[in-house]
């Protein structure tokens, strides 16, 4: 074994990115350690990094060449959980290494959906500028529309996030397994401004 090179590269670099260690992930990187080793639950260094919110870790493996697209036993990746999660640069450094849009989250979703549930709604502008599904259907039957009214709570952030993805040109009639319009869950739901956008996109 060469002078100052770790027992063990991967697990090294599964530690320093877990704990948002940067300049450990470098010197790592610079003795040859491979860039995404996994765990016992398949996650790399940088879904670690992301899953964590180390920016700078992550960063770092995104711009040495990790695969954003290494998708983990629950099917995280780093691409789908950033999106999940908020972690807007992180994706903002993504997006030229060329994510794949085709993965799904274990629960049949794009990384646009919880973004949209969960109002991240920087988040959501970003991924708007990528070739993303704004009417993709996960397994529940719901687009990123009707998870905005279905599981948010129609305050502020979900209303921009619902102009957001009606600008973005999300069909306001896609309808849920039972064959509820988005419209009908807003007005069951008391979220008249969300209502009112829907309509005004052509809902009914």
């Amino acid at each position: 074994m060469a002078a100052g090179q770790p027992a063990d590269p991967g697990r090294e670099m599964l530690a320093a990115a877990a704990q948002g260690d940067a300049g450990r992930l470098r010197r790592l990187i610079a003795t040859g350690a491979p860039l995404d080793p996994v765990n016992e639950a398949k996650e790399t260094p940088l879904l670690l990094a992301v899953k964590n919110d180390h920016l700078a870790a992550a960063t770092l493996l995104i711009e040495a060449g990790s695969n954003i697209n290494a998708q983990a036993a629950n099917k995280d990746s780093p691409w789908l959980l950033a999106g999940s999660r908020g972690r807007t640069e992180m994706l903002r450094h993504m997006i030229p290494k060329g994510p794949d849009f085709s993965l799904r989250n274990r629960f049949g979703g794009n990384a646009l959906i919880p973004a949209c549930e969960r109002a991240h709604v920087e988040t959501v502008k970003l991924l708007l500028t990528t070739e993303i599904d704004v009417n993709h259907i996960n397994n529940l039957g719901w687009t990123c529309l009707l998870e905005i009214v279905i599981l948010g709570d129609g305050g502020p952030r979900h209303v921009e996030t619902a102009k957001l993805v009606l600008a973005a040109g999300a069909d306001p009639n896609i309808a849920d397994k039972d064959g509820v319009s988005p419209l009908t869950h807003a007005r069951q739901k008391r979220q008249d401004a969300i209502a009112r956008l829907i309509r005004d996109a052509g809902g009914r």
